[in-house]
């Protein structure tokens, strides 16, 4: 399997607003980062590719590292990964063919 790594796509987050949204949220208060998912694709010391990652705060990205991330809904995961591959789309990173 090939793993998708982009620089851009790591650097897109600089400057976004958190698609996650969890309680405490930080929003675009300028700790912003690509949040790499849950996923089957991740364990010890390996992220899932970046095309399984979400714009998050601080806080937000904390939970998801954290303990706590079996916590978040299942469907606020697919709503952010939904409006951050939007954004790609819109910026020229991601393309439909």
């Amino acid at each position: 399997m090939t793993r998708v790594v982009s620089k851009k796509l790591r650097d897109s987050a600089r400057d976004q607003t958190c698609t996650l949204r969890l309680p405490g949220c930080g929003h675009d208060d300028g700790t912003v980062v690509l949040a790499h998912l849950p996923c089957g694709q991740k364990g010890m010391g390996m992220k899932s590719p970046d095309q399984m990652a979400i714009f998050a705060c601080h806080v937000c990205h904390s939970t998801i590292d954290g303990a706590k991330r079996w916590e978040v809904d299942a469907a606020d995961y697919l709503r952010a990964l939904a409006e951050t591959q939007l954004i790609w789309i819109r910026m020229g990173l991601l393309k439909v063919a």
